[in-house]
């Protein structure tokens, strides 16, 4: 039996690490052999550890012999021995073995001879002829018995053992036991410490093993980023000798442009405990640069304390020229189109030159052009030189960009853009520069902008997954009546909010100034992040 089925046995132990004391005669043979062997005590006896308690036992009882038996299944050894020579005995001619599982915690022969159990035994008929025996049972914590504690006397001593002897021999048996039960934790300690350690560098061989499969180069660092391991393709990638990188030596391997940026970068994350990422041209083995990109994770123990950093650099150069090619592509596609708006505005120009009649249909569509045009220029893809002073993805970035035109001065704004902010992007931008731009037109034309006082009040307002957008006008000339018909701006309204952007128009013709609802779906805005074209 494993020692494991000891452990296991609840018979033997519990479970949870506390054991109860048992009724010896419930132990079977196989379970003390498996507990014998926890206490490892081959070739004690040399070390003597046990001597002045043997010494100390044959003192107080007054006996030429006292030995401490270990009784195992076909034998009893003696882990010390004064005044016996043999090493070991059969156990089928033990006293010790009653010993071990007699009622009282010591039992006393005080003539061998007399006693029918041990009268025949080969140490009683021939040397050294005991007649006197007295025993301390040896107990395990767990109740198993183990062996005893005795001394032996060629002499009878029909007296047996004083009170004060027979307690004695109780403290020794302890004493004895403490000694053992020290050596056997120093054993497991030892054995859980070895298991332990066996574990890690299992459980460490095994990470290994699978981060040199992986494709990304993979590394790791102490709390305070000293870098002590990476796998084989960090080396294979950069060509460096295994462990020149270790430490802060890494921050060397990135170009002389991206040394500053990524080190700022690690040393924020260290300080704060923040994810790392970052994009940086790495040394390749060939004395290229090629774009990886980094990333790292904090391990933390049961208090959140940073125990170690993992992270890894994963080879991104193709995927970054391609990126940048495309953009390329589509910045000058996007500029190409800029100017395709131009020259369709020139045209309408030039054929309303050549066909007077038509003159104001042209200055309106020429307008509307020129406002598709800034809102195609808003979202396009862009240079660093021609990148708008807004964020591309606002709104309200937009909407200022749309009413440029009817601004007015700084302390008197013509229109006013307030409430949330909601992103767009390419979708959603003609039909919003065709909307505000035919109320802004008629506003300039027949409502508040066509009056030095009037002004409007664009508020933006997120409810939920809805977005209400209240055109207000003020100041403008009075309202007596609505329209009697719709002209083709509040279609061409009707067309980009309702049929483009799936929303709902509402008009109030107040007194004081025209009131335009509009409520949108805020996922008409712009599309969910990562399903957009790349840009």
């Amino acid at each position: 039996m494993q020692d494991t089925e000891f452990r296991a046995n609840p018979a033997i132990g519990r479970q949870d690490g506390k054991t109860d004391m048992l009724d010896p005669s419930t132990i079977t043979e196989a379970q003390r052999t498996a507990l014998i062997r926890r206490y490892d005590l081959a070739g004690y006896r040399d070390s003597g550890c046990l001597d002045d308690l043997t010494g100390f036992a044959a003192e107080l009882c007054g006996t030429p012999v006292a030995l401490v038996s270990l009784v195992e299944e076909e034998s009893q050894q003696f882990l010390s021995a004064l005044g016996f020579e043999e090493r070991h005995t059969p156990r089928n001619t033990s006293f010790c073995a009653h010993a071990m599982v007699a009622g009282e915690t010591v039992m006393v022969v005080p003539d061998a001879r007399l006693d029918p159990r041990f009268a025949d035994f080969p140490l009683v008929v021939g040397p050294p002829h005991i007649r006197f025996y007295a025993g301390a049972r040896l107990l395990s914590h767990e109740g198993v018995p183990l062996g005893a504690i005795c001394v032996i006397s060629p002499e009878p001593r029909p007296e047996g053992l004083s009170n004060f002897q027979f307690r004695g021999l109780e403290i020794l048996a302890t004493a004895v036991m403490g000694r053992l039960q020290d050596r056997r934790a120093q054993l497991e300690h030892v054995q859980t410490v070895e298991e332990s350690k066996a574990r890690v560098a299992d459980s460490e061989q095994r990470f290994r093993t699978l981060a040199d499969t992986m494709p990304q180069m993979v590394w790791s660092t102490l709390p305070d980023g000293f870098h002590d391991y990476y796998n084989a393709r960090w080396y294979d990638f950069t060509g460096m000798p295994d462990g020149s990188t270790d430490g802060e030596a890494w921050n060397g391997m990135f170009h002389h442009d991206d040394q500053e940026r990524a080190w700022t970068r690690w040393r924020h994350s260290l300080a704060t405990g923040e994810p790392y990422q970052i994009e940086y041209r790495l040394r390749h083995h060939d004395g290229t640069y090629r774009w990886v990109l980094g990333r790292a994770l904090p391990i933390r123990d049961a208090e959140g304390r940073i125990t170690r950093w993992f992270g890894t650099c994963t080879d991104i150069h193709e995927q970054k020229l391609a990126l940048e090619e495309r953009e390329i592509v589509s910045q000058e596609l996007s500029h190409r189109i800029k100017n395709i708006f131009a020259v369709i505005s020139g045209l309408i120009a030039f054929a309303a030159r050549s066909h007077p009649g038509f003159g104001g249909i042209a200055s309106d569509l020429r307008d509307r052009i020129t406002a598709l045009g800034r809102a195609h220029d808003f979202v396009r893809p862009h240079s660093p030189q021609s990148q708008p002073k807004a964020r591309q993805d606002s709104l309200h970035g937009l909407l200022g960009d749309l009413f440029e035109p009817y601004r007015g001065d700084e302390q008197t704004p013509r229109i006013t853009v307030a409430g949330d902010d909601v992103p767009v992007d390419d979708r959603s931008a003609t039909p919003l520069a065709l909307l505000f731009h035919e109320l802004a037109t008629n506003a300039a034309k027949y409502g508040a902008l066509s009056v030095l006082t009037g002004s409007v009040i664009l508020t933006v307002q997120r409810n939920g997954e809805m977005v209400s957008l209240r055109w207000q006008e003020l100041g403008g000339p009075k309202l007596h009546t609505a329209p009697e018909r719709a002209g083709f701006g509040s279609q061409l309204v009707e067309l980009s909010a309702v049929r483009q952007l799936g929303g709902k128009v509402r008009r109030d013709w107040e007194r004081d100034g025209l009131v335009v609802t509009i409520d949108v779906p805020l996922a008409a805005f712009s599309r969910p992040p990562g399903t957009g074209p790349c840009r």
